[in-house]
């Protein structure tokens, strides 16, 4: 018996079930046949073309992602364009791609909750949570919100992103010795969801991708944001998901091997 793409596939949805995905998502098989056979996973936060190359080499023919390969659906598939030629190079080595998104993000366990365990913060509310058939609330949804025994100051807390997620350096608002008693974590891109934190009464949100003016309105009213990146907010959580995928691989009774990407890189440099 052989390990198949569909066998990947259970056990996301075991975990982090496609119906947990945000509406605008794309999530699943994304290139690919779920009967195929696997032979090594790859697992990486973006399908790259470094990142298909390295699948390669390492005759891995499935890249397990976080970040969708197709959020819609291309009009062409030609080499003239970057996705098309990511489609052909995948299809020419016949490497499948699998991409878990906002599901993952979402699940109790999934990205989120990882980074929340990574900080050692405890997760005392869902800043957007989901809603049972029945209408209750669950432990799945969007955000993290956690409120601290001993308030922290926002400089000891900003090392602590810096520390325990693994990035040398991140940008913040608010005042260095400003006490943080409430925080509310929203891996990736994280803004949209800052407002709703805020009336749950966080006093800090650790996130990515802020811009600007949104944030200078934060600093105005006293609430102090920590951005810690799109990539350094999501890749050390993956990392995590790597050694899940491979543990939830060998319960099977499979031995096949689980690859952490070592190409995958925040697209970002700082001086």
């Amino acid at each position: 018996m052989y390990l198949k793409i569909r066998d990947i596939h259970n056990i996301v949805e075991r975990h982090a079930p496609s119906i947990l995905k945000e509406n605008y998502d794309n999530v699943g098989l994304m290139v690919g046949d779920m009967e195929c056979k696997v032979t090594s996973v790859l697992v990486s936060l973006d399908c790259t073309l470094k990142v298909i190359e390295e699948a390669r080499q390492n005759n891995c023919n499935l890249i397990f992602t976080h970040h969708p390969l197709l959020f819609k659906r291309p009009d062409t598939i030609t080499a003239d364009t970057l996705i098309g030629e990511k489609i052909i190079k995948l299809i020419e080595n016949h490497i499948n791609v699998y991409s878990c998104h906002t599901n993952l993000d979402s699940a109790e366990g999934g990205i989120n909750d990882i980074i929340m365990e990574l900080l050692d913060l405890n997760c005392n509310n869902i800043i957007e949570p989901l809603k049972n058939e029945d209408g209750r609330e669950c432990k799945d949804g969007i955000g993290r919100i956690s409120e601290l025994e001993e308030p922290i100051i926002l400089s000891e807390l900003c090392n602590r992103v810096k520390r325990c997620l693994g990035i040398s350096s991140l940008r913040y608002v608010g005042h260095e010795f400003k006490l943080i008693k409430k925080i509310a974590v929203i891996n990736g891109s994280g803004q949209s969801y800052i407002n709703e934190a805020v009336l749950q009464g966080a006093d800090c949100i650790i996130t990515g991708d802020t811009t600007y003016h949104y944030v200078s309105d934060f600093e105005e009213q006293g609430i102090a944001v920590i951005d810690g990146g799109h990539f350094g907010t999501e890749w050390p959580a993956m990392k995590k998901v790597a050694v899940f995928l491979e543990n939830e691989i060998k319960s099977l009774g499979f031995e096949n091997s689980v690859v952490l990407s070592k190409v995958n890189m925040d697209p970002y440099k700082y001086k």
